[in-house]
Order: C-alpha cells, then structure tokens, then sequence
C-alpha cells in the first residue's frame, strides 16, 4: 500500500499530527509506504522522525495560475498513491489528490469539495457546538481509514546535528548544564496578537533567574531577534541570554534548546507544541486564539488565557486596538504558574 498523507501547514498543527503519523505508519506495515505531502518549510520539524518513507513539497501557490499546482498533481501523479487522507480542509489539497489519481481519498465533508472526495467525513462537534480539538480531528480522519490510535501522545526527535548546535550555544552563552534552563519563546508566525508584552518577558525572566539557580534563555526565529534582544536587555540579568546573535536559527536547534529545557513559557505557537513532545512543563499563553481548539491531552501544561468577552477573536492583530487578552495577563499570574510548576518538576526529579 502507497498510502500518502496531506501534512497541516502550520508547525504547531504538524506536531499535533504526530500521533495520527504513528498510527498511520503502523497501519501501513513494514512493506508499505507512507508519503508525506508537505509545505518544505514545515518539514524540519518532522527530521529525526522514521514515519515518513518519501515527501512531496507542495508550496503556497504565488498567483492564481499556481492554484492548478501542475508540478506538484504530476509529482504525485508520480508516486502512484493508491490512497490519500487530507488533514489539511482546503479545496485546493482536495484538488491535487483528485489530480494524483488515488483511487481513494479522504477527506472533511466542507467547503464545496465532497465531489472531489470518495469518502466524506463530517467533522465530529463538542457538547458546546464548536467543533472538536485539532487533534481530535486528526485522528477522526485516520481512524476512518481504517489506522488503529493507540497513543495520543505527540513526539518528536532531535538529530546528532541539532544538539550539537544546542551544544555550542550552551558553551557559548555560558548556560547551565543539568536542567536548569528555562526557555522563554515569545514569537509566532500568526501574528503581532499572539505577542506577549516585551516587558512582560522580561519582568518574568528576572524573576524566574533570581530563583532557584536558574537560567533564562530567550527563544527566537529569524524574525523575532529584536523582541529577543530587547527581553534580555529589560531583564537587566546575566543569567538572562537569547538566540537572536546566533548566525543560524534552524527548527531543530529550537527542538534541542527545548528538549533539555527545565521548564517552557511559550505564547500558543509553535515551540509550545515542541514542550509537550519532549515532555517538558509548559505554561501557555493564550490571547486571540481559543485554547479548547488546541487542546492537548497532557498534564504537565497549564494554559493561561484571561477569557475576556473579546475572546477568542482569531485575529492577527487586535481589532479593538487594545490588545488588553495579552497586555492584562499579568506578570504575577504567568509568575505564578511558573514557579508552580517548577515545584512540581522538583518533586517528580526528587521521588
């Protein structure tokens, strides 16, 4: 069996994928194959990883023309697919598995793209009315393709090459050895609304390194090097470093930063997903977006969101111009979640 999957376009979303990858490989068996069909710019975050045999990339299309991906349906086309499970809820990802030539693709019932689908699903909805965790619906889909979920647990994997550059930037910036790094990661690609105040970070990476003999390392992408910069200046503390003077800021330098980490404060982005794959306590904070949309089966998070009347409004940046779901989260309240999660990490390393 050839079995090809449409992989989300989101990091974070491609994370919460794991456990439907999992399941899918073990349903494929040792004599089949598993495609990944993917944006390139994601696929880092799956390399260390054994569940993928081969991957298409499929880019953004850049003009109306694109949206027929004629290279990507002939690649696939290529991979003589006998079945293709879209995760992702687009017409144009319905488009190129019709375009592939799967005998079987399946799919989301929505959007006007049934027709292009030979088996439909309609997506399963909480008490609430809203429809259910992403996760959740990934592993619908995979479930009616017949994959066995025995674990939701999300996972990922660290290569040689990547703690070998978490290994030079721990020399280089002095941090630490033996789990004493907190790493702090402020960005996102979403937008300006998902950012906690600057100021903020910094009032609480001081905190956190005048406690307790900790480090503070400051997490950025290529785009983020001067919120990075300027939370270590505000912090005003030696214990206090970031990435942003780093020459090279891979995802996988991110993943083993993080998989060594004591402790994680991340905005919904992401490196919060990285946190619960390699186990790590992990405070979220959460403004624009809805935390029951992106709920996670995992104990050791704790998901901070001030549930104003605004709340979520999934927006990039804030429309009522205030911003108040992310500047009133207070230092004190994302402080406290901290520490006390930190005491619990203490006591499961002491028992």
């Amino acid at each position: 069996m050839r079995l090809g999957v449409f992989l989300p376009n989101w990091v974070g979303d491609v994370v919460m994928a794991t456990p439907a990858l999992r399941a899918l490989r073990k349903m494929v068996g040792p004599h089949g194959q598993l495609v990944g069909i993917l944006r390139p710019y994601v696929a880092e975050v799956l390399v260390g990883t054994t569940w993928l045999d081969e991957q298409v990339f499929c880019e953004r299309p850049k003009t109306l023309r694109g949206w027929t991906s004629g290279s990507v349906a002939r690649d696939l086309r290529a991979a003589q697919l006998d079945c293709v499970i879209l995760l992702t809820n687009s017409w144009r990802t319905a488009w190129l598995a019709w375009r592939s030539g799967a005998r079987e693709r399946i799919g989301y019932r929505r959007d006007g793209r049934s027709w292009l689908l030979t088996k439909r699903i309609i997506e399963r909805r909480m008490p609430n009315g809203k429809l259910q965790a992403t996760l959740d619906g990934y592993l619908q889909l995979v479930e009616a393709a017949g994959a066995k979920v025995e674990s939701t647990n999300l996972e990922l994997a660290t290569t040689a090459a990547d703690e070998r550059a978490a290994d030079e930037v721990w020399k280089r910036l002095r941090l630490p050895v033996g789990n004493r790094v907190v790493v702090l990661n402020s960005g996102g690609a979403y937008g300006a609304a998902k950012q906690w105040p600057a100021e903020h970070f910094a009032e609480l990476a001081r905190r956190i390194a005048r406690v307790g003999d900790l480090s503070v390392l400051v997490n950025c992408g290529p785009s983020e090097r001067q919120i990075a910069r300027e939370i270590v200046a505000g912090a005003a503390d030696s214990r206090v470093v970031s990435l942003a003077e780093c020459e090279s800021l891979p995802v996988g330098l991110t993943k083993a930063c993080i998989r060594r980490s004591r402790l994680l404060v991340s905005t919904d982005s992401g490196p919060r997903y990285f946190g619960v794959a390699f186990g790590k306590p992990v405070v979220t904070l959460f403004g624009p977006t809805d935390p029951l949309a992106t709920k996670l089966p995992y104990e050791r998070e704790t998901s901070l969101s001030l549930s104003l009347d605004c709340q979520p409004c999934m927006e990039r940046t804030c429309p009522l111009k205030h911003h108040r779901c992310m500047r009133d989260l207070s230092v004190d309240m994302v402080y406290g979640a901290v520490a006390r999660s930190l005491e619990a990490s203490e006591d499961e390393c002491a028992a």
